[in-house]
């Protein structure tokens, strides 16, 4: 599968060369266009997860291709940059789910900022699901509900082997797994993944977390190793951190 880009339109060639070097050195793919047009005639387009988007340019600009997209059924969100900062330009552009407006020059950290809100609510829009594997009951229930809390959606497992079964693997963006479960246990079931060429990043989660286990997952390329019960901020937090790595998030989980 094609890897999603983050497309930036400007017909400044320093500030779009500057972008793209910019958004590349974060660890993300990046496309340059000079204009509007040259980005709706791209077959990059389709590919395009977040759009950063010039206010003023020749021809079509931003604030029209904005319309233009909404009008044709794109929902892919955009950052805005602009050297004339005028309130009119900004306030049409939030309103019409703009997710930033920043003025020229902006810092590395607020355009960082703004590329994770955009790309959080995209991976909303593409409503993949995080998938909790837990026997306890209890557990599932909880996770379900905060998961949802957090905007996600979530499907939940009482095995291992359920989840292997299920339709909903390949559709899953990141496993919440427990360590300690009947039949086949959190580290096997990574392994098994693996072996299998999946790639979803995984979150163990364990009321037993002693250090082979910790160390067994983490170097087998385990996300995080929370022990129960922990603060659902910290879950938030490391589920965005994963969905928002580049490698999690470029890379769809896939069969080799």
């Amino acid at each position: 599968m094609t890897n999603h880009l983050i497309s930036v339109v400007d017909d400044d060639d320093s500030t779009r060369r500057s972008t793209t070097l910019l958004i590349e050195s974060f660890g993300f793919q990046a496309a340059g266009f000079e204009s509007a047009e040259s980005l709706l005639t791209s077959d990059q387009l389709g590919e395009t997860l977040c759009l950063i988007v010039d206010v003023r340019m020749p021809g079509m600009n931003g604030l029209q291709l904005q319309r233009h997209l909404a009008a044709a059924g794109y929902k892919i969100p955009i950052v805005f940059i602009t050297a004339y900062d005028d309130g009119e330009s900004r306030r049409r552009a939030m309103q019409a789910g703009a997710v930033a407006f920043l003025p020229k020059p902006f810092t590395d950290e607020l355009l960082l900022q703004a590329l994770r809100s955009a790309l959080l609510e995209q991976l909303k829009v593409k409503a993949n699901l995080i998938s909790v594997v837990d026997d306890d009951e209890s557990i599932r229930r909880t996770m379900t509900l905060l998961i949802q809390s957090f905007g996600f959606q979530a499907a939940v497992f009482d095995s291992a082997e359920n989840l292997l079964k299920s339709g909903q693997l390949h559709e899953t963006s990141c496993l919440i797994v427990d360590v300690q479960m009947p039949g086949m246990n959190g580290l096997q079931l990574q392994g098994h993944l693996a072996s299998s060429g999946y790639k979803i990043p995984i979150i163990f989660i364990t009321a037993y977390d002693n250090k082979e286990s910790r160390c067994q997952a983490m170097q087998a390329g385990a996300i995080a190793f929370l022990s129960k019960p922990f603060d659902d901020e910290v879950l938030l937090e490391t589920i965005r951190a994963t969905l928002l790595d580049p490698k999690a998030l470029l890379k769809q989980p896939d069969r080799e």
